[in-house]
């Protein structure tokens, strides 16, 4: 069986991480830095993250790949590095998840390219899905359990990072995709496609991340509800509010109260893996966790 299928299953809601790079700012990550390299340079770092959200309530924690891709790391010099990178940051979450003393899964970021696909773009499907197996392989190789492809706006890119992941590794994959333009992504998906055309491709764990915060992310969130089938699993994952410029730095409006009561609305929704994107934190994790336990 599907083991993260198995795993949503067996709980009557499941408790995600929030997010990765706040977190990595907080500790001292500059802007134009890359955050994958600090799965190198600085290991401590990233083990005291994953250990934040493990002892916060995460039931999965997500590993510190989401630009790890070929596209993305090039802008670093970094594209001879997909391997080692991906491979660091699940071996990291690997072992602060098995020392948790209960079962907590890693899951696999994998986030998009950054390019347009043609015949809107230049880069080919296939140069996409090479650059998804290449990073896949890595984190497979790290020791995963499932792969989150996330905050995508492209079904065409969605379906060169399964297709990658898959030709690569055997493990599940999950994917969400952002509704933050009048509730549709960047390149025009309604929820209802989405939900659809991923169910086509053979995923039933799916949803939405990031976005403009709760409020749009539980609309998106009941229209998949309304239109899924029996054997879909929804993921939410919103941002901790919306971002506001202040002080030379990005800060987020959404307290853990409001994430929590955020945390209680989707799994009024049926929500099966509830978890936080940008701007969120462990203290926003264990207010949903509380919340969620009631």
């Amino acid at each position: 069986m599907d083991k993260l299928v198995d795993f949503l299953a067996r709980y009557p809601v499941v408790l995600g991480d929030g997010a990765m790079g706040t977190m990595l700012q907080k500790a001292g990550l500059t802007t134009g830095g890359s955050p994958e390299e600090w799965n190198i340079s600085h290991p401590e770092a990233l083990r005291a993250i994953y250990e934040g959200y493990v002892d916060a309530g995460s039931q999965v924690i997500t590993t510190n790949s989401f630009g790890g891709n070929r596209f993305r790391l090039v802008l670093h010099n970094y594209q001879d590095r997909v391997c080692e990178f991906n491979r660091a940051a699940a071996a990291l979450a690997r072992e602060v998840a098995d020392a948790a003393g209960r079962e907590v899964l890693v899951a696999g970021s994998v986030g998009p390219t950054g390019e347009i696909l043609f015949p809107l773009g230049l880069r080919t499907v296939e140069e996409a899905r090479e650059a998804f197996a290449e990073q896949a392989a890595g984190l497979h190789e790290g020791g995963v359990d499932f792969f989150l492809v996330e905050t995508m706006s492209a079904l065409e890119e969605v379906q060169a990072a399964v297709e990658g992941i898959r030709s690569a590794s055997d493990r599940p994959v999950a994917v969400t995709m952002t509704f933050d333009t009048r509730l549709h992504t960047m390149m025009g998906v309604s929820p209802v496609q989405a939900l659809k055309t991923l169910y086509g491709m053979g995923v039933h764990v799916l949803g939405a991340n990031c976005g403009n915060g709760p409020a749009e992310t539980q609309t998106v969130i009941a229209q998949m509800a309304a239109a899924k089938p029996d054997d879909v699993y929804l993921i939410a994952q919103s941002n901790a509010g919306l971002p506001k410029w202040a002080q030379k730095q990005i800060t987020y409006d959404g307290t853990p109260e409001v994430m929590a009561a955020y945390a209680e609305q989707m799994q009024a929704l049926g929500v099966k893996y509830i978890g936080a994107c940008c701007g969120s934190t462990p203290e926003h994790i264990a207010a949903m966790r509380v919340a969620l336990q009631k």
